[in-house]
């Protein structure tokens, strides 16, 4: 794996540099020279430059690139800041005011090499039980099938807990009410080995969950544990409840992809129209994915044009579903309906403002609005007989087979690549509050519920990042054993 490059002239401040990569757990490539640096300057996930570095970078003409930092004993000069603004670095640091975030750069840098920063999705229902939280499961199921490092987030304090879709809830590790985690760096191998979760091959699904009591997640630990798994170039998955709070704006806003599962009814299109117009306030543009098989054959063209979206997936519902989740045995069929719409949406597009333009304005905004879903159910009922699909079916429909427009969000405005020497503290030097997790007890355990699987195996918590506590999760929903 390609380590962090580091060009330091300083003596006492390699010093430092070599004694918190170690305590990263990580040894940096040392480069004597610029001509070293260039040879190493595409691939090092990060480089770390003093002043007499940067400018000889800057002098030999280096183009601009993510994960440059200038790294200075005490507060750094306004000489120094012109040199890194100039080379186009990330970041300024200040030691020793700024050890543990370069501590968590450098563990970052380690595990997830440059180039690979991971797609945030984030899932929530049009309407109450549209299977928003099954869905965003499915999704970090097959993205753990493929091979792709997974971090599934719940973002809902009100919805049970995403350990009980998955059947983690026998797992030790922690949930968020045993977090105490202020706004800072994470490095995302503290939540491999602090979360449940399961591996397959060299892949990993790791779990934050919540619980049956306690607090839900607050808006700077949800940020922070999002970004960790995004610097790692995991897939992020973040299951959303539909009444917005500050927690679940936070991820809302950072999602690269907003996906709203709506089942074929009526009353559930009238409602994701309601949620579609709360995203749009946040300049977010949602795709559909809609969940077929209702008596009432609503279409879903008829229901992506009346809320003004694009559909980006359907499928039917598996009627053998709730009997698994009840008995936390709940796997992701390959080829099943619900596979393939998960891998749709893994596989979307990015957002270009092109593909806003999917659905004319005047579509939808009239308000006869039920009246132009019901004349779409009447017609769909007059031009084919009411014949229901079976449900255990393995042929895709039209609409599972079409890959619609993936358009989610308006595009965002990138962030300014280095901070203003007047928004840190006294220092003027950026700095990030340190990070604190307590463990608790392991979730209650299930009645009956078999294991999951061979190939899949429990990924068991340490201790890096904190104690343990007595915290706990309060009781699980009891299970029947299966069959």
């Amino acid at each position: 794996m390609t380590r962090p490059t580091v060009c330091l002239r300083d003596e006492a401040l390699l010093d430092d540099v070599l004694r918190l990569s170690a305590a990263a757990g990580t040894e940096p490539h040392r480069a004597a020279d610029v001509t070293e640096v260039r040879t190493r300057w595409h691939t090092a996930p990060l480089v770390l430059l003093d002043h007499e570095s940067a400018l000889a970078c800057l002098a030999a003409a280096l183009p601009r690139r993510a994960g440059v930092v200038v790294v200075s004993t005490g507060p750094p000069p306004t000489a120094l800041w012109e040199t890194a603004i100039a080379l186009g670095a990330e970041r300024v640091l200040s030691l020793p005011a700024d050890e543990t975030w370069l501590v968590g750069a450098l563990a970052d840098a380690t595990e997830a090499p440059a180039g690979t920063a991971g797609r945030v999705i984030a899932v929530l229902g049009g309407r109450g039980g549209a299977g928003a939280s099954v869905f965003a499961a499915a999704l970090a199921l097959s993205a753990l099938d493929e091979g792709t490092s997974t971090l599934l987030i719940d973002c809902d304090p009100m919805g049970g807990g995403l350990d009980l879709v998955l059947g983690f809830e026998d797992q030790p590790g922690l949930r968020w009410p045993d977090l105490r985690l202020k706004a800072g760096r994470v490095p995302v191998s503290s939540l491999h080995s602090s979360l449940p979760g399961r591996t397959k091959g060299s892949a990993h699904l790791t779990l934050l969950s919540g619980a049956r009591d306690g607090d839900g997640p607050a808006p700077d630990a949800v940020a922070a544990i999002l970004e960790a798994g995004r610097r790692a170039g995991e897939t992020v998955i973040c299951d959303i409840p539909r009444c917005p709070d500050p927690s679940s704006n936070t991820a809302l806003d950072r999602a690269d992809l907003t996906v709203l599962v709506v089942p074929a009814e009526l009353r559930a299109t009238a409602a994701t129209k309601r949620v579609a117009a709360h995203l749009a306030t946040r300049g977010i543009r949602p795709a559909l994915v809609v969940r077929t098989g209702s008596p009432t054959r609503l279409r879903p063209h008829d229901i992506a044009a009346a809320v003004e979206l694009p559909l980006l997936a359907t499928f039917r519902p598996d009627p053998a579903l709730p009997t698994a989740l009840d008995q936390g045995t709940f796997q992701l069929r390959p080829r099943s309906p619900l596979a393939r719409a998960a891998h749709k949406v893994l596989h979307a597009p990015t957002p270009t403002h092109a593909a806003l333009t999917g659905f004319p304005a005047q579509v939808g905004a009239q308000s006869g609005f039920p009246t132009q879903i019901r004349a779409a159910t009447e017609a769909a009922h007059s031009a084919q007989p009411l014949v229901a699909a079976p449900l255990h079916s393995s042929t895709p429909t039209h609409d599972e087979t079409t890959n619609r427009s993936g358009v989610t969000h308006l595009p965002r405005v990138a962030a300014i690549p280095i901070d203003a020497p007047t928004s840190g503290p006294a220092t003027g030097v950026p700095f990030r509050s340190p990070v604190t997790v307590l463990s608790g007890p392991k979730s209650p355990s299930r009645a009956g519920a078999p294991g999951p699987g061979a190939a899949e195996t429990p990924v068991r918590p340490g201790t890096p990042v904190a104690s343990e506590s007595s915290l706990s999760s309060g009781p699980s929903p009891s299970r029947a054993p299966p069959p």
